[in-house]
């Protein structure tokens, strides 16, 4: 482990951070550090300053992550409430990396400003860009007008949609950069409407997933290649979910990792779940499907870090 303890920050950097707690499916080792800046210049001056060796992980609120037992051999960087913060000018809406989606769909609804595809989706804005997020039809790349980040060398930048070079839960931002800051172009709406529309939305997602379990929202990415409409016409054959549940997955389970009965392409830690009976479960799902079907099913869920005989 590389000691970056001389490095001057205003905010908190802390060695072996225990990162199951992090996470929403509590599972994970430690990570060589954690690092919370107090502001941009503080993360900006840190990464100037971090020896270039030293891998860098940015980490949202980890709706959507897996950290191997073993832990993750790199300084972990979570943005904090600096970073939350949210603005309107016009029709555009500004929010920081670590402002939930949720926060935004509510709060832009509230101004009469449509980003009601936001309301369900798990984590930050960070995160959001980075995988494209989207629901309903909508995704980040329809709405985005410009990314703020800090560069792996500690330099600002401003990244446009065409440089992100989005694709079906994908963007490319380089290696180490973090993103603090997204603008979003937002139609307007009727602040009544907009939140009739989002109560409408948690009711039919809280009807059809586990929300109230220990899960990171979807496992696997629909091998159709588009997420779900929302709409009475919505097609289900190319699914994940339809395809683990013809595949005879639905409810199984791995120690204390499970394929969620109500949703299967949902992993649920139903109490005491390692990171490798997640993964590892996951991983038979994959292979059951592509047996069934001929389908290889990608994974949504990040995962990182080194399994616990490898930390040993």
């Amino acid at each position: 482990m590389v000691d970056v303890s001389e490095i001057e920050v205003r905010g908190r950097l802390t060695p072996g951070y225990d990162l199951s707690g992090l996470t929403w499916l509590r599972v994970g080792g430690p990570a060589d550090w954690l690092f919370l800046p107090k502001d941009e210049d503080d993360l900006a001056a840190f990464l100037k300053a971090l020896p270039a060796e030293v891998p860098v992980f940015p980490m949202g609120v980890g709706s959507n992550l897996i950290v191997r037992d073993g832990g993750l051999r790199a300084v972990v960087i979570r943005l904090g409430r600096a970073f939350a913060e949210i603005a309107f000018e016009g029709d555009l809406v500004t929010a920081g990396a670590a402002a939930l989606d949720s926060h935004v769909a509510i709060r832009a609804a509230e101004a009469g400003r449509d980003l009601t595809f936001l309301r369900t989706i798990p984590g930050s804005v960070g995160g959001a860009v980075r995988m494209n997020a989207g629901c309903y039809g909508s995704y980040v790349a329809d709405h985005l007008v410009e990314v703020r980040a800090v560069t792996r060398e500690g330099a600002r930048a401003v990244l446009k949609p065409e440089e992100l070079n989005f694709r079906y839960r994908q963007a490319d931002i380089p290696e180490g950069w973090i993103v603090t800051q997204a603008v979003f172009r937002a139609s307007q709406g009727d602040p009544g409407a907009l939140a009739a529309r989002m109560d409408e939305q948690l009711a039919k997602r809280d009807a059809t997933q586990p929300t109230r379990s220990l899960t990171a929202g979807s496992t696997f990415r629909n091998p159709a290649g588009f997420s779900s409409t929302g709409k009475d016409d919505d097609t289900h054959e190319l699914k994940a979910w339809k395809v683990i549940d013809n595949a005879g997955m639905r409810g199984a389970t791995r120690g204390g990792a499970e394929m969620s009965a109500m949703h299967p392409n949902f992993l649920v830690n139903t109490g005491g779940a390692t990171a490798a009976d997640l993964e590892g479960l996951g991983e038979e799902v994959r292979e059951r499907v592509l047996a069934h079907s001929g389908i290889s099913l990608e994974w949504e869920i990040m995962r990182v870090g080194e399994p616990a005989s490898e930390a040993e």
